[in-house]
């Protein structure tokens, strides 16, 4: 369930596989269709769901949006797109005759100190994805760490995933 550090086209990875209870069409649409990604994925996105279609990803904490491309897309196996200098990928494949499905998803950074902090974070995001098509009540990650994300931080540090990158610090009570 822990994601691992990898290395992928000489740049740093994190890699997580998830073997879900549900057929690869009900989890294509989680990881596809915008009023899904709402409940799970760490930012909101619009844009187009094509090869080389922008996409446009916006923050709870009114940071600027950032934007990105869809590298590849062969519905409903295979889905990747660039965020900033990052690549995202998820990739499909059925098991149980269908029934349910293996995720793979890889996040290629930019960086190699941010491998503890973006498993971390992903770790979580892929535990509501899980809530969410389970049908659980499940809310996206705000930009803030909660304590579930400190709690898996803590844990990819042990594990020995690179660490370092600057962490965003809880806002104050006023």
């Amino acid at each position: 369930m822990h994601g691992s550090f990898e290395t992928v086209d000489g740049r740093p990875a994190v890699r997580f596989e998830r073997r879900l209870a549900h057929p690869v069409d009900a989890v294509w649409r989680a990881v596809t269709e915008r009023s899904e990604l709402a409940h799970w994925f760490p930012a909101g996105v619009s844009g187009e769901l094509r090869v080389g279609g922008t996409l446009r990803f916006t923050h709870q904490d009114d940071a600027a949006p950032s934007e990105g491309r869809v590298t590849e897309l062969q519905p409903p196996h295979r889905f990747a797109f660039s965020w900033g200098d990052d690549l995202l990928r998820f990739e499909l494949e059925p098991v149980e005759g269908g029934g349910a499905c293996l995720l793979r998803f890889t996040h290629v950074l930019d960086a190699r100190d941010r491998a503890a902090r973006d498993a971390a974070g992903w770790h979580v995001c892929l535990d509501r994805l899980e809530s969410r098509l389970a049908g659980r009540a499940a809310q996206a990650p705000g930009s803030e760490p909660t304590e579930e994300w400190r709690a898996r931080y803590e844990q990819y540090q042990e594990r020995g995933l690179p660490s370092g990158a600057p962490v965003p610090e809880p806002a104050s009570a006023d």
